[in-house]
């Protein structure tokens, strides 16, 4: 059983190239139920007995607790891959780095996904373009050494981990500009963000 570590940005810094996306509809309101959908999600994986979110943002505390996932303060030094130590060094026992944006992600992708990367110390697999990673894992908390970023698939791969090969359309599309939120929209959002489709069009 693994447990997920999840890094969040302040909604107001989060998903910038999405500002605008859903006319009439908060860029918070976005970004957050984006995560929700994400966190959700994770949560309903099979895989998973735990999900830790790290966060600055107090909007998220107690949205994410209602969910059934740990809030972890960001550490001092800020940033994705901090965040995502600070993560792994609560777990115990198999770690798993999840993208925050997959509004889509399906459990059973995702345990799917897990299963494979049981069989290696560390493994990633890259989003749909192949260039960057919306999973990361390692068996051993202390060696996952996540290295997000541009071109991170490439980072990871040469850093050692074993890439996961699968389609897994919903995990591996994460979301940062309205073309991947279109993508997103025909695999199905999740039950955060699809109101706010409806809210846009009303």
């Amino acid at each position: 059983m693994w447990t997920a570590v999840l890094a969040v940005k302040r909604l107001d810094a989060a998903k910038t190239r999405l500002r605008g996306a859903l006319p009439g509809i908060p860029h918070g309101d976005l970004a957050m139920a984006i995560a929700l959908d994400t966190i959700a999600a994770v949560l309903d994986c099979t895989e998973v007995r735990r999900v830790l979110v790290v966060t600055p943002e107090p909007a998220l505390t107690q949205p994410v607790r209602r969910l059934g996932a740990t809030v972890v303060a960001e550490p001092a030094v800020p940033g994705l891959n901090p965040a995502l130590r600070r993560g792994a060094q609560l777990a115990a026992g198999p770690v798993a780095a999840i993208a925050g944006d997959l509004p889509a992600l399906r459990a059973g992708e995702l345990a799917d996904a897990l299963a494979a990367a049981a069989a290696h110390p560390r493994a990633y697999l890259p989003d749909a373009e192949g260039t960057g990673t919306v999973l990361l894992t390692a068996l051993s908390p202390a060696d996952l050494d996540p290295r997000f970023g541009p071109d991170s698939a490439a980072a990871h791969a040469a850093s050692g981990a074993a890439a996961l090969v699968g389609a897994w359309p919903t995990l591996r599309r994460d979301v940062d500009t309205p073309a991947n939120l279109s993508t997103a929209i025909t695999l199905g959002l999740g039950p955060h963000t699809t109101p706010l489709l409806t809210a846009r069009s009303a």
